[in-house]
């Protein structure tokens, strides 16, 4: 069970940091600060997502043997 745990909340974190980071891109963009190749959903963000999410899951409670 705790498995599971730690895999759902690193799926949630990743959906959530996604989420955040496309929105801050879409407003970046739109505010002319950001270029405009930067799009929504690409390398950066996704790669950003999965470090929080890797790190979500890292830091997930766990059952120590013993």
């Amino acid at each position: 069970m705790p498995e599971f745990v730690a895999s759902l909340l690193a799926a949630a974190a990743f959906c959530l940091t996604l989420l955040a980071l496309n929105a801050l891109t879409r407003l970046l963009i739109q505010a002319h600060v950001a270029p405009s190749d930067l799009g929504e959903s690409g390398l950066l963000q996704v790669g950003g997502a999965l470090l929080v999410a890797r790190a979500a899951y890292r830091r997930a409670p766990r059952r120590h043997p013993g």
